[in-house]
């Protein structure tokens, strides 16, 4: 119904408002609408609003969704994205709006959703006084909680949800009737019930456990949900609890990295790897989440290529709860509970920050931080260095500081930032220029450093001194005698490092590249190469033997290469990604043999290169990213003697430039298509009738 007024042409005010309490599943329908509908339109955007919204960052992120160019943005974010959306029929997803103060600063860049362009939006609000003032009375649609026999129904999916039989066949009469009772407590609320299925699957299905869980939920139905809630939390198994508590500390309806959350939980000694286990304190970590994700306690945002969770969020109602219970425990604080009490302080082991005026207020208190852990910034401060110049953080393990300026902010992080000693975890994300001190050479037990592709930071070669070293995703944008992977007889480098700590190195640049590095770090996992040249092409091309834990490889090319690249005898890398600006020739033999997901950006693409990818046997996802195409049209049929594309899941094309018409016109080719995304600018592109149906 929802799908059928959003397309009619004669709707007067293209707003859809879904309305109701937490937990009945608004953002769950808001976004199978959204995308029934998108491809039916000119661009598309989906934006996560929440309860401390930023007006900036919302029109940035709907900026991006839709395809305004990046020097579009820098010029006049706000005039550009009006002007383009006056032209453009869009539709727009703004999630969980939670008062009218932020519509009305939104409304003065997007344009009235009128019958004249088309253009629609779809809004969830738990307030349906805020549906009404978007929308008018005739946009609302009210959610209400699920009668007793959906209820049930769902609890039951939910339950059965691994089994190959799903039924109650082999239950006794009393069980079901227990099961009924339980899906009753939780009051018709969806999220309630899949949460405590998610728990009850853990559990034996027996009288007996399905009772005690019964008589913990309280006897009145308005407190289920709540005590659902809570009782799932007591339900984890102990070492569990701080890794679902740390999601109090990011901001409600934020996409949290699965990277980010693991290399944190290792940072806090939450995830440790018995002797004689020779399993990575990663792939532990990862069964936590995997596990938090089965309980329905996380939502499941992205997958990767072999379909490991990417990221991850948590409902308001569990995020709540978080962030309640993680106050109790004192495992975590906002500056708001602890102002006036010095005791508070000084007991502060986990501290996050979503106001600049709260941080600026709180570090101007001068508080004794001495037992301090644990640092989130989220901020548009540029000054949060200069602040924290004031303290020594000798135990901070886990700094994150998240600048969502649009514009670059120099910082100067001073020399003081060297006695952060316990530092494991570093994370600077956003547009921030700057150097990070020398002294950071006293930091030996960094662990994990993730430095944001936007942020313009010089790392200074000490970075090496850190034996314990796992992660470090940076680019190298400084001068070749600055760089932290020149090599030098005075200053350790990149080849002082343990041989066997290494796993992610993400971007070395190509000046800095030697054989040697892959034969040296011999657990490196992901690699990224920046200004690829012949002489690395000619590497990788000929190194014996390769890299037998090197599962990623990502090249980025500045010029074109005279080499023709031969990846066809690394069997371990799965995913590929190729980003150059000019022509480059590939044949078969330029990709690994069990390739699964391959990404290529800014390449030209004719039937030669088509034509290889079709033959690539085990590749699942396929995303080509601002692509020119020789050929208006792209046929993906198999040729007449074979069939394309064998165990290609998904296609995702975005922003693609030349490109009118994608065919498949049999089907035989691609058997295990499911879905095909077009993303950015796509205006008239035409598919036929079968690629019709994958892109819903």
């Amino acid at each position: 119904m929802l799908q059928a007024k959003l397309l009619n042409q004669d709707l007067h005010y293209g707003v859809v408002s879904i309305v109701g309490m937490p937990g009945l599943g608004k953002t769950t329908l808001a976004k199978k609408l959204y995308r029934l509908i998108r491809d039916q339109f000119e661009c598309s955007g989906l934006v996560y609003v929440s309860q401390q919204p930023r007006a900036g960052e919302i029109l940035l992120d709907i900026a991006k969704q839709i395809g305004l160019t990046e020097q579009k943005i820098k010029e006049n974010l706000e005039d550009n994205l009006r002007s383009l959306l006056k032209i453009k029929r869009y539709v727009i997803l703004l999630d969980d709006i939670w008062d009218v103060e932020i519509w009305d600063d939104l409304k003065l860049v997007l344009p009235e959703c009128d019958s004249k362009v088309g253009s629609r939006m779809i809004i969830t609000s738990r307030n349906s006084n805020v549906g009404r003032y978007i929308g008018g009375e005739s946009s609302l649609h009210a959610l209400q909680p699920l009668e007793s026999e959906k209820s049930f129904e769902l609890f039951t999916k939910k339950i059965f949800n691994f089994d190959d039989n799903n039924s109650w066949a082999n239950a006794s009469p009393d069980l079901v009737n227990i099961g009924r009772n339980i899906a009753g407590r939780c009051g018709g609320i969806p999220l309630a019930i899949v949460v405590t299925a998610g728990m009850l699957r853990a559990r034996e299905r027996t009288e007996h456990a399905w009772n005690r869980v019964l008589e913990s939920m309280g006897h009145k139905v308005q407190d289920g949900c709540a005590k659902v809630l809570a009782l799932s939390y007591n339900d984890l198994p102990i070492a569990s609890r701080p890794c679902f508590l740390y999601f109090s500390l990011y901001p409600e309806d934020h996409e949290i990295r699965a990277f980010d959350l693991i290399n944190m939980w290792i940072a806090e000694k939450f995830i440790v790897v018995n002797s004689g286990n020779r399993r990575e304190a990663e792939d532990l970590a990862e069964d936590v989440l995997n596990d938090l994700v089965s309980r329905n306690l996380i939502q499941l945002a992205k997958r990767t290529y072999n379909g490991r969770i990417s990221s991850c969020r948590i409902h308001d109602l569990l995020h709540s709860l978080c962030v309640d219970l993680a106050k109790e425990s004192n495992f975590f604080h906002t500056a708001h509970d602890v102002f006036g009490d010095p005791g508070n302080v000084a007991r502060l082991r986990r501290i996050t920050f979503y106001s600049d005026n709260v941080m600026i207020e709180f570090f101007g208190s001068n508080p004794k931080l001495e037992k301090l852990r644990v640092l989130f910034c989220f901020t548009k401060d540029p000054s949060i260095f200069s602040h924290m110049a004031c303290f020594d953080f000798k135990l901070l393990h886990t700094l994150v500081v998240v600048m969502s300026q649009s514009f670059q902010a120099y910082v100067t992080i001073p020399s003081k930032f060297g006695n952060m000693t316990c530092l494991r975890y570093l994370k600077l994300e956003g547009n921030i220029c700057g150097k990070l001190p020398n002294s950071i050479v006293k930091l030996t037990r960094l662990e994990t450093i993730d430095i944001d592709r936007r942020s313009l930071i010089q790392l200074p070669s000490g970075v090496w001194e850190s034996k314990h070293l796992r992660h470090l995703c940076y680019r190298d944008y400084g001068q070749a005698c600055n760089s932290c992977f020149s090599i030098s007889s005075f200053y350790p480098n990149i080849y002082s490092l343990h041989p066997n700590n290494l796993q992610t190195l993400m971007w070395i640049p190509d000046k800095f590249f030697e054989p040697r590095l892959l034969h040296r770090l011999i657990n490196l996992r992901k690699l990224g190469i920046l200004g690829v040249s012949n002489s690395t092409v000619k590497i990788l091309s000929t190194c014996r033997p390769v890299p037998k834990a090197l599962k990623v490889l990502k090249l980025r090319f500045f010029s074109d290469p005279s080499e023709q690249i031969n990846l066809s005898s690394y069997p371990k890398i799965v995913k590929l990604h190729l980003n150059v600006d000019r022509t480059i020739a590939l044949n078969s033999e330029a990709f690994p043999p069990n390739i699964i997901k391959l990404t290529l950006v800014c390449f030209m693409v004719d039937s030669c290169l088509l034509a290889v990818l079709k033959t690539l046997p085990k590749l699942r996802k396929l995303k080509m990213v601002i692509c020119k195409y020789n050929e208006e049209k792209m046929a993906l049929s198999g040729e007449a003697n074979g069939y394309s594309f064998p165990q290609l899941e998904v296609l995702h094309i975005h922003s693609p430039n030349g490109l009118s018409e994608v065919t498949c016109t049999d089907d035989v080719s691609m058997p295990k298509l499911k879905k095909l995304l077009l993303t950015g600018f796509h205006c008239g592109i035409s598919l036929s009738e079968r690629l019709k149906k994958l892109s819903k």
